[in-house]
């Protein structure tokens, strides 16, 4: 099943993709997309209103309490940018007022040089997860998402401190279009990831060169903290970002950068000057 949310920015309602691909309020069986209906979306039908026109989506989750990500994790990205694979999995934090809708402008922060994309797969957790084992992690997924863990180098690796100041920025999340149930992904190590900047292929890779997968990331980080409904896990990113070009190439404005996973829909964003 294919959920979303869509209308303007913090009034979004939520909505599910029926069989023949239309859009369906799902507003008279939830109030949203959130909490414990995550737990239970096996229980929403595709038969209420079809909601008319082309309207925005935001992001297909709310709620979201944290958004964690996992630098790193494809060994030809860490090549590129000269490092070396981490041992564990290298975990930090994203802001969530960075989250956006999937086709929303990423806006450039003041004086910003060196903003660059990253395409991810991104999984959302449906039930609270702690201490749990990689065999029970599926049990606590709602869904899966594309994620663009856009990133601003120079805050990132000259501006002292940890990665998230260069990863907080607003609209450095954009999340969706849609939230993939998994039994709609037969294997989330086995989906393509595509980006592109103004039509130029920069980003062309499958899940299945994470250095550390799916199961493995949710039950490691289980281990240091309770991942709740709503929480949000990027997972990383293939080679082609623009910090790994020769010379480093960033974002721009007037820039357009499409972004795809395999089965999770397409992303479609504008850059502007913030």
């Amino acid at each position: 099943m294919k959920f979303l949310r869509y209308g303007e920015p913090g009034r979004e309602k939520p909505g599910i993709l029926d069989g023949n691909g239309v859009l369906r309020d799902l507003s008279g069986q939830v109030d949203d997309l959130a909490g414990d209906v995550l737990a239970r979306l096996d229980s929403l039908t595709a038969d209420g209103p079809v909601v008319e026109g082309n309207p925005r989506l935001g992001p297909p989750v709310a709620g979201t309490g944290k958004m964690v990500c996992i630098g790193l994790n494809y060994r030809d990205h860490a090549a590129e940018t000269g490092a070396t694979p981490p041992p564990e999995p290298m975990i930090f934090m994203k802001a969530t007022s960075a989250i956006c809708g999937p086709n929303d402008t990423i806006e450039l922060p003041r004086g910003s040089t060196n903003t660059d994309w990253e395409v991810e797969l991104g999984i959302v957790i449906g039930k609270r997860a702690k201490y749990i084992t990689e065999d029970q992690v599926m049990d606590h997924i709602a869904g899966f998402v594309a994620v663009n863990d856009v990133s601003e180098r120079e805050y990132q690796k000259r501006r002292a401190g940890q990665f998230t100041k260069g990863k907080s920025c607003d609209t450095f999340g954009p999340i969706g279009p849609w939230l993939v149930t998994p039994d709609e992904i037969a294997d989330p190590q086995k989906l393509g990831l595509r980006l592109m900047v103004n039509g130029e292929t920069r980003q062309d890779g499958n899940t299945a060169d994470m250095i550390f997968g799916v199961a493995f990331s949710v039950a490691y980080l289980s281990q240091f903290m309770t991942l709740h409904p709503g929480d949000i896990i990027a997972t990383g990113t293939p080679a082609g970002v623009g910090l790994g070009m020769d010379p480093p190439t960033f974002l721009k404005a007037g820039d357009e950068v499409v972004l795809e996973v395999d089965g999770l829909g397409q992303q479609r964003m504008i850059v502007a000057q913030g």
